[in-house]
């Protein structure tokens, strides 16, 4: 049986509680062909950079950080679906969850006929998809960005989707910002108001 693929991952966050309930492990892939206008993350449209990761790894590093799963985000994961469907598997044979976003609508991923986006959905707890949409702005709902994006409860796991977003702001000691969660830009200005003017790219679904 031959190896998965190596996953391109941009950013891997061990604990967070801003990307889904509970406290949780992130990792950003690298690549979006569907480039939303006014995306948080524009700097992981492209396929080039990011770290080729076996799955392997990324499943034990999610182990070994002893959160209750995993969110994928990006970046698009079901454009390296294949990838990041033995991620979300090694994942669940753990006992973990799994969280995913996509810029996808829920009803074309299911239309493909793809082997690996069908083994990431199958090996998906809670999908959020859809495109963000800069015009229908969503403040309301905890983890999306506009209102026309679903969150889908692919099992009975994580159905405890409640709760406001939450925006979590790390210091490094060389006094890098970095910012994870969902917020606007005039949020983010009012919040880094004061703080260097250095700060790492956000890093957010």
């Amino acid at each position: 049986m031959s190896e998965p693929p190596l996953v391109r991952v941009a950013h891997f966050l061990d604990r967070t509680t801003a990307e889904g309930p509970g406290e949780r492990s992130a990792i950003w892939v690298q690549g979006c062909s569907i480039r939303c206008a006014g995306c948080f993350n524009p700097h992981l449209f492209g396929t080039r950079g990011g770290t080729p990761t076996t799955p392997r790894s990324l499943v034990e590093r999610v182990v070994a950080a002893g959160t209750s799963g995993v969110t994928l985000l990006g970046g698009e994961p079901f454009e390296q679906a294949a990838g990041l469907a033995a991620v979300a598997a090694g994942v669940r044979r753990a006992g973990l969850t799994v969280m995913t976003f996509t810029g996808y609508e829920y009803a074309y991923l299911r239309g493909l006929e793809d082997a690996a986006v069908a083994a990431l959905l199958a090996a998906t707890d809670l999908l959020v998809a859809g495109p963000f949409r800069q015009d229908l702005l969503d403040h309301e709902r905890p983890w999306v960005g506009s209102t026309n994006q679903e969150s889908l409860h692919l099992t009975g796991r994580l159905t405890e989707v409640a709760g406001p977003d939450r925006l979590e702001v790390t210091v490094s000691a060389a006094g890098d910002i970095a910012v994870n969660g969902w917020a606007d830009d005039d949020t983010l200005d009012a919040l880094l108001a004061g703080l260097p003017a250095r700060r790492a790219r956000p890093s957010e679904r």
